[in-house]
């Protein structure tokens, strides 16, 4: 038996323990760890190369398939003899094809053991059509298949251009609470995250669709022109602000948290040309943005004017338009509008006129239709297609009617039997321009309101829908959001939408849940509570009289003796009981009673004999010179008459 070499004694033993603690960590005196590096590679390649036969089968086996959808969509064209023929010249090739992959498979399986490298390349007894569908992919399909595919499209396309009416979304609806009375304004951000709602109330209520639970309550209640009715509402384009018109002469701004932004100023009212006034001087109708200007918004008003108005300069207004009949008289506005563009402003009258002007061009008009609808009759809404070539007018007359800007001379299409109660029920377009949507009016207790769809080409009434046992006053249907939200004349805001052709907006509120009341805001426990049982209800305990009644004597205002009426004039700062003044004096004895209803010479005899037994005025003054009294004699007439002079009898 051979001795081992020191070498291979180290290795039997390891490390030595003792050197390990010397240098002071553990590993100290180990083999270090060695790599083969072809093996590494060699296992790599390996790896790679089963990836990528993998890769190659599925491929095979997708386009097989692709080939028999191709086959089958030949052979419903082909005759059925040919077909059969086709078929089974397919199927041979399919099943060569299939024995060839298979050969290949095996092939390349026993080649992969054997040969480290790329895969292997396609043999030449495979199709070389089949080589070039590799190489540059699947062909297009033959041309009478995109014919027939380009049909269908055409075909469903134009379905629904027929039937419009499947993009109405009224699949589903959520009912916002604003108040009892009339809903009379809408308004929808841009981006259709909030809603604004405004009514006969007063009331200004934000609804976020975002921040809204399944209980539907508005965030935000304010009453922004105090005691008047809110008459219009909407959001600017940027969606930063909100102009609120109401009944009053001055019209708002108001920002998305209801803080006010601005306030237009109100005119003269004793100035005769409204052009020299800085605002309005009578009630608003309505009002609205520019849809390109940030900042520039415009309102009409009973005192025949309709003013634009920049947010920045609220003290006076940058142009005025004055409605006039065709003989030059003065004629109120009842509603108005931009364009698309902005470069044009619609008004309507109320004497049934409907006038638009350039907005740079102040004098005249650029189009005048003088009878438009019923004069006498208030004209609620004018509203432009998206398009920007067709005007739609609702009037009071209880029709709408369709205007073309480029011929402005007589309505392209008029419905009637639309009954309207209320001065803003206002029209608008979907958001595709191929429906015109307005709603109706009803007594209480005599229908329902309903909200009608007409077709914008042939103007037929198309659709309908019952909305409340009340009017429809406002509709606004959102081309973002794809929603139709509604103001009925009971108080409610309803948002109709389709959970597959609508976006955000009611679907995000519908969702959650109602919140649940926190523990802290209830009690755990039905607690019976008496108000005997508590402290501040509780009865005293009866003590003794005597020392209640020495608690008394110790407090200064218990035991404090009243102070007794002064007489004289007052001293130490108390005023006497008459005073000391004349006018109290005067207050004291005003009301004593001095008539005497005796005979005053009765009166005075009275004293005659006090007055001779102690005389006190006039005998002491003649007790010298006339110590007795002496009396004048009075004569009587017939003396005085002999005793007078002779010049004086022959005078008489």
């Amino acid at each position: 038996m051979e001795r081992p070499g020191p070498s291979e004694g180290s290795e039997a033993s390891g490390p030595d323990p003792q050197l390990a603690v010397t240098m002071g960590f553990t590993g100290f005196g180990k083999k270090a760890r060695t790599f083969d590096l072809e093996a590494m590679f060699e296992q790599t390649r390996r790896t790679a190369v089963e990836r990528s036969r993998k890769t190659l089968e599925a491929r095979e086996k997708e386009e097989e398939m692709n080939k028999e959808k191709e086959l089958r969509r030949q052979n419903e064209d082909i005759e059925p003899t040919s077909s059969g023929s086709n078929v089974v010249r397919n199927s041979s090739k399919s099943s060569s094809s299939d024995t060839s992959s298979s050969e290949s498979e095996e092939s390349s399986d026993s080649s992969d053991e054997e040969l480290i490298g790329p895969p292997v390349p396609p043999t030449m007894a495979e199709d070389p059509g089949d080589r070039m569908e590799e190489a540059i992919g699947r062909l297009p399909p033959p041309l009478h298949e995109e014919e027939e595919d380009s049909d269908d499209d055409d075909d469903g396309a134009s379905e629904e251009e027929e039937n419009p009416v499947q993009k109405i979304p009224d699949s589903h609806e959520i009912t916002l609470k604003h108040g009892t009375k009339t809903v009379s304004a809408l308004g929808l951000d841009p981006s259709g995250a909030r809603l604004v709602t405004g009514g006969y109330d007063y009331d200004v209520k934000f609804w976020d669709f975002a921040g809204m639970d399944a209980s539907f309550k508005a965030f935000r209640s304010l009453q922004p022109c105090e005691c008047h009715q809110i008459k219009s509402l909407q959001y600017s384009n940027t969606g930063d602000m909100i102009l609120v018109v109401s009944g009053s002469s001055q019209a708002k701004v108001i920002d998305r948290d209801g803080f006010e932004v601005m306030e237009c100023i109100k005119g003269d009212q004793y100035i005769v040309d409204m052009a020299n006034t800085k605002g309005h001087t009578a009630m608003l109708h309505t009002g609205s943005w520019h849809p390109k200007i940030k900042g520039e918004f415009m309102t009409c008003s009973n005192d025949a004017t309709v003013r634009t108005w920049d947010v920045e300069n609220p003290k006076k207004q940058k142009s005025v338009f004055k409605p006039r009949t065709m003989q030059g008289k003065k004629v109120i506005p009842t509603t108005c509008t931009y364009s698309r563009d902005g470069n044009l402003i619609a008004a309507a009258c109320q004497n049934g006129s409907i006038q638009i002007w350039d907005r740079n061009l102040t004098v005249h008009p650029k189009f005048h239709y003088k009878q438009a609808h019923g004069p006498g009759t208030d004209t609620s809404c004018v509203a432009f297609s998206y398009d920007g070539n067709v005007l739609a007018s609702r009037g009071g007359d209880d029709t709408l009617k369709l205007w073309d800007i480029r011929q402005f001379n007589k309505p392209l299409f008029s419905a009637s039997g639309l009954p309207t109660m209320f001065p803003m029920t206002d029209c608008c377009f979907s958001p595709d321009d191929k429906l015109i949507v307005t709603g109706t009016s009803v007594q209480r207790g005599r229908g329902s309101g309903k909200l009608v769809f007409f077709e914008r080409r042939t103007f037929q009434r198309v659709y309908e829908i019952d909305i409340t046992d009340a009017s429809v006053v406002r509709c606004l249907w959102h081309p973002k959001l794809n929603q139709i939200m509604v103001g009925t004349g009971n108080g409610l805001a309803k948002v109709y939408y389709d959970p597959n052709k609508s976006q955000r907006g009611a679907k995000l509120c519908v969702v959650k849940t109602q919140r649940k009341a926190k523990q802290a805001e209830t009690l755990t426990q039905d607690y019976i509570i008496t108000p005997h049982a508590l402290p501040m209800f509780r009865e005293p305990r009866q003590r003794s009289t005597r020392k209640q009644l020495e608690k008394d004597r110790l407090d200064p205002l218990k035991s404090h003796k009243p102070e007794p009426p002064v007489a004289g004039p007052g001293r130490g700062g108390r005023v006497g009981t008459h005073g000391g003044t004349l006018s109290s004096y005067i207050v004291k004895n005003i009301a004593l009673d001095k008539t005497d209803d005796s005979n005053p010479r009765e009166a005075i005899l009275r004293h005659a004999k006090a007055a001779e037994d102690n005389p006190y005025w006039v005998s002491p003054a003649y007790s010298k010179t006339q110590p007795k009294a002496m009396f004048a004699q009075v004569e009587s007439d017939d003396e005085e008459a002999k005793n007078e002079p002779e010049w004086k009898k022959r005078k008489i």
